[in-house]
């Protein structure tokens, strides 16, 4: 397998951070319900983005990549679509996207037509029985291969009452978002039990207004009703703004070892990870804001509790802060972590203590033991992408070189990751 090895030693510097993976995942997919066409600049083709536009094209919508404009390096995705889905037979690759199968799921029972899902890696082996269960309430057939992809649907979704539990993804949450609104008749989505990731479901409703569609919400977003009837709008220019999950590891770089400022973040963002400029904070770091950007310095950092229920995707970023914080930290709360592209709390439990951080697995999260310094040595990727960039976070702060093998999984969601990390003065070589 591919491997290669990092140079231990501070970055510093000035990066444009990534656009958003989770907001252009919902631009593109409300472009193609809309009539007309929409242009969404600002975007990168990492892994999982390339899945949901194939997804699209699948299901009719004609998309156009070209090189942006004004965002250097970055895409222009223009989608034209009639407002309706393919009536044909499709399959549908959803590579290893969580995102992009539980998003597309509902939007592809819009008319009777069949559909297949496939996909790699991980996520053949994710959990969809909350589809399975709903489909089945509202006469959708839904089989599987003993509980694992491929899956195959067909039947048409109907308006109605919708039931879910608070602890499930909100990818669930959010497919069904996007289609009721062109149903005949209203809907209701009932949430019940503590309400995870609750930011991704406000993400999503953020980008649904911008699109014309209305949803409302009451009782802590317990109740969210969606008028049915209503169309999705086409947009001449939507702009997709940085990505504070991709953002995170960088902030923490900079928080334990030298100089960085992210450039391109959006203060006032309704994405959920954001909070990772709040953690850091309380654990001491004292983040400059600027018209260049958000920057964060070396600094004395203290353990903290951490509720990660909220923002599951910060664990392995907050994680290698910890490791060097003063005292000890709790991760809790992330049960969820375990049906990632990998099981995250062992994997970053495992990957952080084979550099020589002391982090203890429990069953909903991490007790982490600060140390002034980690040793270094040889990591896994374990087939994910955030474990890979946790991985090179941490070692700048490692007395010695860090091998990395499988650090191509970064593809999924940040392909650019060790060209920023090589402007910062990261010092990289890769084998194979």
């Amino acid at each position: 397998m591919a491997y290669l090895r990092i140079k231990s030693k501070p970055l510093n510097g000035t990066i444009m951070a990534q656009p958003s993976k989770s907001i252009a995942h919902r631009a593109i997919i409300c472009a193609s319900l809309a009539t007309g066409t929409t242009r969404i600049d600002n975007v990168v083709l990492s892994d999982d983005i390339s899945a949901t536009i194939g997804a699209v094209s699948q299901l009719g919508a004609e998309v156009k990549i070209e090189d942006s404009l004004k965002y250097s390096g970055r895409k222009l995705v223009t989608v034209n679509s009639n407002g309706r889905i393919s009536s044909e037979e499709k399959v549908i690759d959803c590579k290893e996207s969580g995102s992009t199968a539980r998003f597309m799921m509902p939007i592809t029972r819009l008319d009777n037509s069949s559909s297949t899902f496939i996909g790699c890696g991980r996520l053949v082996e994710r959990p969809f029985d909350i589809y399975k269960n709903l489909f089945a309430e509202k006469g959708i057939t839904y089989k599987d291969n003993e509980g694992k992809m491929p899956i195959f649907l067909s039947g048409k979704i109907t308006p109605g009452t919708y039931n879910l539990s608070g602890d499930v993804s909100s990818q669930f949450i959010s497919g069904l978002l996007f289609v009721l609104p062109l149903l005949e008749d209203d809907s209701e989505i009932n949430i019940t039990g503590d309400l995870q990731s609750l930011p991704y479901i406000q993400m999503t409703m953020e980008v649904l207004r911008e699109f014309g569609i209305t949803i409302k919400h009451e009782a802590g977003y317990r109740k969210i009703t969606i008028p049915g009837n209503q169309k999705y709008k086409a947009l001449s220019l939507y702009v997709v703004e940085g990505d504070w999950s991709q953002a995170a590891f960088f902030c923490v770089m900079g928080a334990i070892s030298g100089n960085i400022t992210l450039s391109g973040l959006n203060l006032d963002s309704c994405q959920g990870d954001k909070v990772i400029v709040d953690i850091l904070r309380e654990m001491g770091a004292l983040p400059e804001i600027s018209e260049e950007g958000i920057k964060f310095s070396r600094t004395k950092l203290s353990g903290i509790t951490v509720d990660v229920s909220q923002c599951p995707d910060l664990v392995p970023a907050v994680s290698v802060a910890a490791s060097v914080a003063e005292g000890t930290s709790s991760i809790v709360n992330g049960a969820r972590l375990r049906i990632k592209e990998s099981d995250r709390l062992m994997t970053t439990c495992r990957e952080l203590n084979n550099l020589g951080a002391d982090i203890i697995e429990k069953a909903d999260g991490l007790i982490i033991k600060g140390k002034p310094r980690l040793t270094g040595g040889k990591a896994f990727g374990s087939g994910d992408h955030r474990i890979v960039m946790a991985v090179a976070a941490a070692s700048v702060i490692c007395s010695e070189d860090v091998e990395i093998e499988g650090y191509d999984a970064v593809k999924k969601s940040y392909p650019e990751f060790w060209e920023d990390f090589v402007l910062l003065g990261g010092e990289v070589e890769f084998y194979g």
